[in-house]
């Protein structure tokens, strides 16, 4: 509320008063000397001036100091003990800290017993594995493995997905061979590279970076089952390392539909699926790229994206420092 706005009651009141007696001298005293009516305006106007002035000065202050105070992310209220309402938004903030305080325990709650599930699908999940194994029909077995490999795939995903929605992910920062890190998100999308016949080529340097493995081979895998989700024609997947000093950069390239120009700077915004058209097999959720962005940035790595529609997209993944892996096991 504006200071005029909020102080028009009693500048009124006091803008009546001053017309009342002026109008009571003018008509009800003639013969009294006007001079002194005169010198009592003015000394009245002075007084008058100079309180709004200092409450206007005062007002801008709080205005001052109350927009600094929001620019910040934290509450705020406590600064403003002197100003009116105060007790309101304490009242309000106490309610909706309890409202949020349930809300946060509820979805820790869900995040729980979906990890939980995770858990206890793994075994079922195994179990379906070695048993269509003895299914003679060929057709039947692959098809049966093939969605039994994206279950196994979805729950992975759930499962690190609970893990870095929580307030706390678990990181473990060591030393790691950036090699094994590739073999294993390999290993783990291996049944849908082999189906579409990728042609592989791995060029990483044996190296180690500070990272967390189980981590960083999300990553990777997100990297890799959108290279196998925008696969067209004879996919090809190209995997590399380029050493720049101390630091080093992994690059996971595929020659696929590629992302349009458009998208390329949205592909890190949570829930964005873009214009492709996933070859009529996948639908995008807009999650992958979304949390492989957060864990890279929790690992203090850097990532990005560069493409060609049409022709071929480029993952890479920059560690600020990395040293030889064949002189650290000497």
């Amino acid at each position: 509320m504006g200071f005029w706005k909020k102080n028009r009651g009693w500048i009124g009141l006091c803008l009546f008063l001053c017309g009342s007696y002026n109008l009571y001298f003018l008509l009800l005293l003639k013969e009294t000397n006007r001079m002194y009516l005169w010198y009592l305006d003015v000394l009245l106007s002075v007084c008058g001036a100079s309180y709004v002035g200092a409450a206007f000065c005062r007002y801008r202050k709080e205005q001052k100091k109350k927009q600094g105070l929001l620019q910040l992310d934290s509450v705020v209220c406590q600064e403003f003990s002197d100003m009116e309402h105060y007790d309101v938004a304490r009242h309000d903030v106490a309610v909706l800290e309890g409202k949020l305080s349930e809300q946060f325990q509820v979805n820790c709650d869900l995040q729980d017993y979906v990890a939980r599930w995770c858990h206890e699908m793994k075994l079922p999940l195994s179990a379906a594995l070695l048993m269509i194994e003895k299914i003679e029909d060929s057709q039947l077995r692959f098809s049966l493995r093939e969605q039994l490999e994206r279950i196994r795939q979805q729950q992975r995903s759930a499962l690190l997905g609970c893990k870095v929605q929580g307030s706390l992910l678990d990181i473990q920062i060591r030393a790691v061979d950036l090699r094994e890190c590739v073999r294993s998100s390999i290993r783990n999308n291996q049944f849908f590279l082999m189906r579409d016949a990728f042609a592989m080529k791995v060029d990483v340097e044996p190296v180690l970076v500070y990272s967390d493995k189980s981590w960083l081979t999300y990553v990777l895998d997100q990297a890799i089952a959108n290279a196998v989700k925008y696969a067209m024609g004879q996919p090809e997947l190209h995997i590399w390392s380029e050493r720049a000093g101390e630091a080093v950069r992994l690059f996971v390239e595929d020659r696929g539909e590629g992302i349009a120009e458009s998208d390329i700077r949205r592909v890190f915004d949570k829930g964005f699926v873009g214009s492709s058209h996933h070859n009529g097999q996948y639908k995008s959720t807009g999650m992958g790229l979304y949390m492989a962005a957060r864990i890279v940035e929790k690992l203090g790595h850097g990532i990005s994206v560069e493409s060609k529609k049409g022709e071929w997209t480029r993952v890479c993944i920059a560690f600020e420092k990395a040293f030889d892996a064949e002189n650290a096991r000497l």
